[in-house]
């Protein structure tokens, strides 16, 4: 189990630098998010099965050993997320913990069928505009056991500073992080960005749409200057302004 650091640490521990990092899958562009302090290094999702050599070599370019690589964060369960998780652990010299939301962690351990493969979700449109060398991938998606429960408006377990925000709506277990010392909000799925603004989920994407924008509110909240959307990089500037004209559409 991970250990909390000792009361007196944790002022060092909290401080968290982070990263954006750009990884081009060729088709589409993804931006799982590097967090580090002195002790540990955090991976926020995965990207597509394939993309280690490319997270390493992020992680190098951002002057952190992929050996302190301590926890790997799901926001959820989508492919683009979880499709490298069995390969860092496998590439890993310790044993990572894995985070994920209670709904979404069956399927990341492979014991449901993905949701947007199952029954309606995955309409024949859908299906057709697959690439052909991805589709063995959906059809057997990698899993990997889960090792820690998300919990809303918790702190991250072993990791404080960082504080667990449910948003579902894109999935049933969609989760997005706030890292306080930073007013910086990780957004998974649950925003998108287009050229440095903020945009809503995307409907195609999301299973619930109501829902997902009953969760984008939940971020006026927060103290946020800047959003990192896994699709579309990082938003700043007004940022309660452009969430304010999201939820009104």
């Amino acid at each position: 189990m991970v250990k909390y650091p000792k009361k007196e640490e944790n002022k060092m521990e909290s401080q968290w630098n982070f990263s954006a990092l750009k990884i081009d899958l060729g088709s589409f562009t993804i931006f799982p998010t590097l967090l580090w302090n002195k002790t540990n290094a955090l991976l926020v999702d995965t990207g597509m099965p394939g993309t280690l050599p490319a997270l390493q070599k992020a992680f190098a370019e951002n002057d952190v050993p992929f050996e302190k690589l301590s926890a790997i964060i799901l926001t959820h369960q989508d492919l683009d997320h979880i499709g490298s998780l069995p390969e860092l652990m496998e590439a890993s010299n310790k044993r990572l913990a894995v985070f994920a939301h209670e709904l979404d962690k069956p399927y990341i351990e492979g014991t449901k069928l993905l949701n947007k493969l199952s029954g309606e979700n995955l309409t024949a449109e859908k299906w057709a505009s697959i690439p052909d060398s991805l589709k063995p991938f959906y059809e057997n998606p990698p899993s990997a056991d889960v090792t820690h429960l998300l919990t809303d408006k918790a702190e991250l377990e072993g990791y404080p500073g960082i504080e667990v925000i449910t948003t579902p709506g894109h999935t049933p277990g969609h989760v997005s992080l706030y890292i306080k010392d930073k007013k910086t909000l990780i957004a998974g799925d649950a925003l998108t960005c287009i050229d440095g603004k903020l945009a809503g989920p995307v409907p195609q994407h999301t299973l619930n749409m109501e829902e997902a924008l009953e969760s984008a509110a939940k971020f006026l909240h927060y103290d946020i200057d800047t959003v990192i959307c896994y699709h579309g990089g990082i938003a700043a500037g007004t940022i309660k302004k452009q969430l304010k004209a999201i939820i009104a559409k």
